[in-house]
């Protein structure tokens, strides 16, 4: 398997997930207990509270997990910005901004306050918009060992043209990236 360098702290856009194999970044509900017992490689969770600077995510993900300091288990202090129509009725917190505004002045206000590292978003919605607006400078992902089938996709856009990226590390940019799962039976657990 391809490995890549470090992530480093440069003031990228960063849209970065851990994904389910099928394209869900969350289950039904904004669920996450699908990705209980999914390991990482060592240190990387480090990489990334290391190099973030600040968290850029959507109001509905924040209604269903009011917490800033869970992230990275609560090793990570830095701002986070919460992009929402409706910034009256929500939950404050501390180190929380809600912003009422379009999503590129969201990424500008947000990476303002990184102070040089790397703006991480954290919403499939507002990924997608900045995606399509020119904003993403990467597309960070760790896929999960797990078919969902149902619950919040990383990139919906019915009837939208598609989006050709290039694949960072080494090889062919263009190039498939090639994995290979069995499926767990009740004999191998």
């Amino acid at each position: 398997m391809d490995e890549f360098d470090r992530q480093t702290a440069g003031g990228k856009v960063l849209w970065h997930f851990t994904m389910s194999l099928d394209g869900f970044v969350a289950g039904p509900g904004h669920g996450m207990d699908w990705m209980a017992g999914t390991t990482h490689r060592p240190g990387l969770t480090d990489e990334y509270i290391e190099t973030t600077g600040a968290v850029l995510g959507g109001r509905d993900a924040w209604d269903h997990f009011p917490n800033a300091d869970n992230l990275y288990g609560g090793a990570w202090t830095g701002p986070v910005f919460v992009l929402t129509h409706h910034p009256g009725d929500a939950v404050p917190a501390e180190r929380v901004t809600f912003l009422s505004c379009d999503p590129a002045e969201a990424v500008r206000i947000a990476l303002a306050a990184a102070g040089g590292k790397n703006l991480e978003v954290l919403s499939a919605s507002i990924g997608a918009q900045l995606l399509r607006l020119g904003l993403i400078d990467e597309i960070d992902l760790h896929i999960a060992p797990v078919l969902l089938g149902d619950g919040i996709r990383l990139f919906d856009d019915p009837g939208g043209d598609p989006v050709r990226l290039n694949r960072v590390g080494a090889g062919e940019p263009t190039a498939a990236v090639n994995v290979r799962y069995r499926p767990v039976r009740d004999s191998d657990r």
